[in-house]
């Protein structure tokens, strides 16, 4: 059986050094047939293929536009993983990615709500109470900053039915729809400089421009991937 491929949206924009260190994370440590970029490709990418789309939306409507747009395309695999460009797996994952989750949603709620209100927030809430019109009362968070395991036909049927969204939680819609199940574990995402947070047992990372550019955790992964991959046109 075939690896999956590794579908990765990405906005217009700089470099991008996160991505050429994800890139390179995948390489090392996640079984992957084809890497797929929707959206912009940066110069020097090479050895991936690419799917260009229209940016014309919020950053939100643009990722799911990616998304859909990759799963309608003939040529990428049926089952997929869906990644972001900060997303690192830090540890060999010989069996391919497991399918992970972040608890009830309703926590995952209690927590944005005492930091921060906004259209993510709001997005959290429609979908939520999407999935309790549909049947399911207290659903799982998909929303990892971990490669996601998919299936091209359930996530356009998640899509098509959270269409109405401004702001649709797609990994928490397809995951619940699906009946994904999984492994709870905590988000990965450091937002801060300081070296905490994460270690050499971490089998994933993610990071926000700041922390990666400014922060230890930039620093540590930078270490861990020093050699440039068969994704990189290499540096003169």
């Amino acid at each position: 059986m075939e690896a999956p491929d590794i579908v990765v949206p990405v906005r217009e924009g700089a470099a991008n050094e996160q991505l050429r260190y994800a890139l390179r994370s995948w390489a090392a440590h996640l079984p992957h047939g084809r890497v797929w970029v929707v959206g912009h490709l940066p110069a020097w990418a090479v050895g991936v293929r690419h799917i260009r789309t229209r940016q014309t939306g919020t950053k939100y409507q643009n990722t799911t536009l990616a998304v859909r747009t990759a799963c309608e395309h003939p040529a990428v695999s049926e089952s997929f993983y869906l990644a972001n460009d900060d997303m690192f797996v830090m540890r060999p994952q010989p069996d391919g990615m497991p399918v992970l989750h972040r608890g009830p949603v309703r926590n995952v709620e209690a927590y944005y709500a005492a930091r921060a209100s906004g259209k993510y927030l709001q997005g959290l809430r429609e979908t939520r109470d999407l999935l309790v019109e549909l049947g399911h009362p207290d659903p799982l968070s998909y929303e990892l900053h971990v490669p996601m395991p998919v299936v091209k036909s359930g996530m356009l049927s998640a899509l098509d039915v959270g269409r109405h969204l401004a702001v649709v939680h797609k990994r928490t819609l397809y995951g619940t729809l699906a009946q994904l199940g999984g492994e709870e574990i905590a988000d990965v995402k450091i937002l801060h400089r300081a070296p905490r947070g994460y270690g050499p047992e971490s089998p994933f990372l993610s990071t926000m421009p700041d922390s990666f550019g400014a922060g230890h955790v930039g620093q540590f992964i930078r270490r861990a991937f020093p050699t440039p991959c068969r994704y990189e046109r290499r540096r003169r």
